[in-house]
């Protein structure tokens, strides 16, 4: 009879997030009718999860002497949580435009007048490697903290092939180097730089194409694009994210976070992964996306970036999650808009500000999350099979996750099974 090498026991509640679809996101009701189960554990053989359920259903002939047992009396195990939208690498900060910002200038008003992004990209491309890797490295000890165990990392501060590749490469070994999974993204076409101004946001999305995609092939799984007005219009982002898909990458895009244009829509119908910000997509326009996809697209919000801005458009995601489009949560962690690594406070402020409620928060957060960077077989939830990516929380009910505003719940953070902080 096989011996356990980790069972967590006694927990009040395990969040299992399964129970619903395995061929798509959750969506509608299925977002909050997943299996919690009462007085409950989880079991694990090395890496992967082998057994859930309740108390009543643990075989003690399953551990022995050598079996890590985690006693979770009064507290909630669950999934590991699943950043799917970050800005990992990058050099500098921003907090002298965090002060212009007080005084009432806008994000789009410093991005114009060669701040913002840029701002970043001058700091990036000035940054050495092994700078980078080290503020990297810092980031993720902290998303670790919050009990992130799989995180997606996107480039975008480079803006030429060198820098880019070096961010896409950093990811990688960053990924490498401590437990937590990475996912990198090239988002070259974050913002035209400025050897571009003259020639246009097309030229550079050629120059991309042409010269930069191919060498990411098996190094970045997607391709992203920032739709919105000082960025690339949306005939621009159509061609892009058209030639990429060709190449065979993966599609995301930055859209309708602070103008209606048409990119969420546009980038669904091409079959893109997931559709991000979304603050002002309309109710309409989420039925439209959820019906062409068949419920496959995930649109990801990102409620920390308005609340940092002082912007009052949130996304309405009470009425997505209504008209049947798939939604996951991200911090959207940069050093312009989201300075935070506290995915438990962007659950909070969802439920605050977007009409969340708790259930549909923490499976936003871990199963749908990693649909959104297609992880979903190996991680998101507590099912046999899966990675053993685990936590337990310093809370009792699934309804505290959210309610205790700001305050980080994880006590113990397991990854492939070892327990890791």
């Amino acid at each position: 009879m096989p011996t356990y090498s980790l069972v967590i026991q006694n927990a009040a509640q395990v969040l299992t997030m399964a129970g619903g679809p395995t061929d798509r996101p959750l969506a509608c009701l299925e977002l909050s009718n997943w299996t919690v189960i009462e007085h409950g554990y989880v079991a694990c053989e090395g890496d992967a999860i082998v057994a859930v359920g309740p108390m009543s259903e643990l075989n003690p002939a399953h551990i022995g002497s050598e079996t890590r047992v985690v006693d979770a009396s009064g507290r909630v195990v669950m999934p590991g949580l699943v950043e799917c939208h970050t800005h990992l690498v990058f050099g500098g900060n921003r907090a002298h435009e965090f002060e212009r910002k007080l005084g009432g200038e806008s994000y789009l008003e410093i991005l114009v007048g060669g701040g913002g992004i840029l701002s970043t990209v001058r700091a990036t491309r000035a940054a050495s490697e092994p700078e980078l890797l080290a503020n990297a490295l810092h980031h993720l000890a902290g998303f670790r903290h919050y009990g992130v165990t799989t995180l997606e990392a996107k480039s975008g501060y480079g803006l030429d092939h060198a820098t880019e590749l070096r961010l896409v490469r950093v990811a990688r070994e960053a990924g490498q180097r401590q437990p937590v999974r990475v996912v990198p993204t090239f988002l070259g076409a974050h913002v035209v730089p400025p050897e571009f101004k003259a020639a246009g946001p097309r030229a550079y999305v050629d120059f991309l194409l042409r010269e930069v995609l191919s060498d990411l092939k098996g190094e970045a799984a997607f391709v992203d694009i920032f739709c919105e007005e000082g960025a690339f219009p949306l005939d621009v982002s159509r061609y892009y994210l058209a030639q990429a898909h060709k190449m065979g990458f993966g599609l995301k895009i930055h859209a309708e976070q602070m103008h209606d244009l048409g990119g969420c829509e546009m980038a669904a119908e091409l079959g893109a992964t997931s559709i991000d910000h979304c603050d002002y997509l309309t109710p309409a326009a989420a039925a439209r996306i959820a019906a062409h996809t068949g419920g496959r697209t995930v649109a990801v919000l990102l409620p920390l970036v308005p609340l940092f801005l002082r912007q009052d458009q949130y996304a309405a995601g009470r009425e997505f999650i209504q008209a049947g489009l798939p939604v996951a949560l991200s911090t959207d962690f940069n050093p312009g808009s989201c300075p935070s690594k506290n995915l438990w406070l962007a659950l909070s402020v969802a439920c605050l500000k977007m009409g969340f409620t708790p259930k549909e928060a923490v499976a936003a957060a871990t199963l749908n999350a990693a649909w959104a960077i297609a992880q979903q077989h190996d991680c998101g939830s507590l099912e046999p099979g899966k990675r053993a990516d685990i936590l337990v929380l310093n809370v009792g009910s699934v309804a505290e996750i959210p309610y205790w505003l700001g305050e980080n719940p994880v006590r113990d953070v397991f990854i492939g099974g070892e327990p890791v902080r």
